[in-house]
């Protein structure tokens, strides 16, 4: 075989989608996953979430350009992605929470969201008639959001890049990565099955990213962020076309899901061992109660503790996704720390690092906002607030 071009360390929904992306520009790729099969990582431990409600503008321009994808998915991949879009819901309890989220729309506008709107009560009862807003005083809506399903999009990526050549080796971990000398560019990535040859190297690890950086002596500001994950029994509470509802105050979310209901919450500090994926029981208990309490009919309906999980997403410093050549590696790529929302931007990042790759510019979007060297440039504040 010969040696590929490039290596894509990492076979989960944005590595795959890399991978699909540089095939399809010609380029000879090998994808390393460390898990045995696809989907034992983040990405099939994702919620299924589709938004470009959000507070940065290259953020909504990310979802934009992955919106127009997910339309032609099935078209190009041959796999329906699941994409339904059913709306996402901000509830605004606090003047101050409504005024962010009014913020976020002007730049969501400026960026070419157009339908994004405010609903006051009688207009979020009227999209989500489940939902209780005695104290909501208003709500950010935007009808194009809704749901993807993220096992589909990994399944449609992969499937696609090996029509175009691309070969996938699951259960096969990266433990170091060769330079032609002392501060030379990538030539090779080892396995405990061989060496790969290669000219380029991507880290698209998730929240691996750091330890897999530190393979080639790069840093990569990536640390592990555990959330939670609960479901219910299977219930018809709320109808399969519900639209995803987040109190926007403190992040509590729920949604319809495989004949069930989902709920999630980001509490602060979650958990001590950020690399655990077990559940706490008082963190569903507590779920529960702040879902029965915001959605009435799901009051009488219980927690189905086999069907609830952690999983982790991979924290940038500024909660944006780093996606560009490594400052310092000649020939190490960077699509990482998305913060959460790996899964809905994955097909406009692996677009987006397939053209920074074959054509030295990023012709889709402008991206530079998410360059890895801005991390050298001086101190880095939360861009992301949603």
């Amino acid at each position: 075989m010969r040696a590929p071009d490039v290596v894509v360390v990492g076979g989960g929904v944005v590595g795959a989608s890399a991978a699909f992306h540089l095939a399809r520009r010609g380029w000879r790729v090998r994808v390393l996953e460390r898990a045995g099969t696809p989907g034992e990582g983040s990405t099939g431990r994702a919620t299924g979430g589709f938004r470009a409600q959000f507070a940065t503008e290259v953020n909504v321009r990310l979802s934009l350009l992955a919106r127009a994808q997910l339309r032609a998915f099935r078209d190009v991949t041959g796999v329906d992605p699941g994409y339904a879009p059913v709306g996402y819901l901000w509830l605004a309890r606090t003047p101050e929470v409504l005024a962010q989220l009014r913020a976020a729309r002007a730049v969501q506008h400026a960026a070419g969201l157009a339908e994004a709107a405010e609903l006051d009560r009688d207009a979020i009862r009227a999209v989500n008639p489940a939902v209780r807003t005695d104290d909501v005083l208003a709500a950010a809506w935007c009808p194009t959001d809704g749901y993807v399903r993220p096992l589909d999009l990994l399944r449609g990526f992969t499937d696609a890049a090996r029509r175009l050549g691309a070969a996938f080796s699951y259960g096969t971990e990266a433990v170091a990565v060769e330079r032609a000398g002392e501060g030379g560019s990538v030539s090779a990535v080892l396995t405990p099955r061989g060496r790969l040859a290669c000219g380029a190297v991507v880290n698209a690890a998730g929240a691996w990213a750091g330890p897999v950086g530190a393979l080639a002596g790069v840093r990569v500001p990536v640390t592990p962020l555990r959330r939670q994950v609960a479901m219910t029994v299977p219930t018809d509470a709320l109808p399969p076309d519900a639209p995803m509802t987040i109190v926007a105050d403190d992040g509590f979310h729920l949604r319809p899901r495989e004949g069930r209901v989902l709920y999630a919450w980001p509490t602060p500090g979650d958990p001590a061992d950020p690399w655990s994926t077990a559940v706490e029981p008082a963190w569903v208990a507590e779920a529960a109660r702040r879902a029965a309490a915001r959605v009435p009919v799901l009051r009488d309906v219980p927690v189905d503790p086999a069907r609830c999980w952690a999983g982790l997403y991979e924290a940038s410093p500024d909660k944006l996704a780093i996606l560009g050549a490594a400052p310092g590696c000649p020939g190490l790529w960077l699509v990482n720390g998305s913060s959460g929302h790996g899964v809905m931007h994955s097909p406009a990042l692996g677009l987006l690092l397939a053209e920074l790759m074959t054509d030295g510019r990023a012709g889709s979007a402008d991206v530079s906002a998410l360059r890895p060297e801005r991390f050298d440039e001086g101190p880095v504040e939360v861009r992301e607030i949603l």
